[in-house]
């Protein structure tokens, strides 16, 4: 009997480790195939279009080209889209290391510098013409995020110390003229000589001087930057933008960011960004890392956890696809390609911290989703927003908000997390 019972026990230990063996195998083989898809459709489809597609023989890149390729060739031309395609391809090059995504990047650059930067009073130019003239001055503090950004990875892809002198140029410039540091954080927009007005930001919302949306890219520039350039002051920013971000801008009894915030950081309206909040998540845990401090750390990584699970509770879709906000208790009917790559990156940076399966499935998912809605295997490039039907809408696929940088960013990290060394 106790022979038998061994027996069975033993087989029983067998049966176990070989259902384990299996698991792992599965997991392993899925975490692959999410790695390699994203990697591929980067390769293949995303940097080839905008390199294919955008270049401007006139000078820079098309402010706007149409779901069908083609360019508008007298539209102005953007600073954050710029700014984003000039981070895409410094970025395309540190992973590759192809010539073809260096020239690129340095079109980029050269083209960003000689006609978004105002020499005159600092920071940049909001759009320029389609021969690079100066357009809107208006500074936006989000647009001069962007051109930190880009330029401190262009530096950190190439070594241009011309990219690194002028991110910091563009540093000291929101240090000086937009941070505010009687009452913390970063006004949302000022005139070309950083005088105040009435003018709203780019999210366009009526006495918001102070924006989550602001801030979190203020957050991912500055945090680029420090990673090339070692700064004390730089580092003070940081752990200022964590803490609004964990403190002014959180709303812990709803687990959302708000919005939109007054100078003294009262939320304005009620609404409920979940692209913008899965997306907060994993940045705020990028900058953490930067910084090295392991309670901070700590303290990030459980609103981070806490975010991204509300968020993919309350806004993914039985599709799997991220539903865009919601304001005043109603959905928007919205539905956009950069929230779906943020809730990948942080549905996968929530699986890494914790070994939840869910959160794994969750990015699993809203990529099939994806491939079967955003992806344009014809024309190439993805659609920046579809109808109500699931049906790509006519919007165009380059504009001012429609770039290469969520969904590119999406591959690059996945393809950092996703690697043998990286999976749970």
């Amino acid at each position: 009997m106790k022979a038998n019972g061994i027996t069975k026990r033993a087989t029983w230990l067998v049966a176990m480790m070989l259902t384990l063996t299996t698991m792992r195998a599965q997991s392993a083989q899925e975490t692959e195939r999410l790695r390699i898809e994203t990697t591929q459709n980067l390769t293949d489809n995303i940097l080839p279009f905008w390199m294919n597609k955008t270049v401007d023989p006139d000078g820079g890149f098309y402010g706007i080209v149409l779901n069908d390729g083609t360019p508008i060739r007298k539209a102005d031309k953007g600073s954050v889209l710029n700014a984003r395609i000039l981070w895409t391809f410094s970025k395309a090059y540190r992973h590759y290391g192809l010539d073809a995504y260096r020239q690129i990047a340095d079109r980029a650059a050269d083209y960003y510098c000689n006609h978004f930067i105002d020499r005159k009073f600092g920071g940049v130019f909001w759009t320029v013409d389609c021969d690079g003239n100066m357009k809107d001055a208006t500074k936006q503090t989000y647009a001069c995020a962007f051109g930190i950004y880009g330029l401190a990875e262009h530096f950190r892809s190439t070594g241009c110390k011309q990219s690194l002198q002028t991110a910091i140029s563009l540093y000291k410039t929101l240090e000086s003229k937009v941070h505010d540091k009687a009452k913390l954080g970063y006004i949302e927009s000022f005139g070309r000589d950083y005088t105040k007005s009435n003018m709203r930001g780019v999210d366009g919302q009526a006495d918001a001087a102070k924006t989550m949306n602001t801030h979190i890219h203020v957050l991912e520039a500055y945090t680029t930057l420090y990673q090339v350039w070692k700064n004390k002051e730089l580092e003070a920013n940081l752990r200022e933008l964590l803490h609004l971000l964990t403190t002014k801008l959180y709303a812990p009894e709803r687990k959302h960011l708000n919005v939109f915030c007054d100078e003294d950081w009262n939320p304005i309206g009620e609404v409920d960004s979940y692209g913008h909040d899965i997306e907060t998540a994993w940045l705020m845990c990028e900058a953490a890392n930067a910084l090295g401090d392991s309670q901070l750390k700590a303290q990030v990584e459980a609103q981070a956890i806490a975010m991204t699970e509300t968020a993919l509770k309350e806004g993914l879709d039985s599709n799997g696809a991220m539903r865009y906000e919601k304001e005043h208790g109603k959905f928007s009917p919205r539905m956009s390609w950069w929230p779906q790559c943020e809730t990948i990156i942080g549905a996968i940076n929530a699986w890494q911290l914790t070994g939840n399966k869910n959160y794994f499935e969750a990015a699993q998912h809203t990529w099939d989703y994806v491939k079967a809605h955003f992806i344009d295997s014809k024309n190439g490039g993805w659609y920046k927003g579809l109808n109500t039907d699931g049906t790509p809408n006519r919007e165009p696929k380059v504009s001012d908000w429609n770039c290469p940088y969520h969904n590119s960013r999406m591959a690059y990290e996945l393809a950092e997390r996703l690697n043998k060394g990286c999976q749970m």
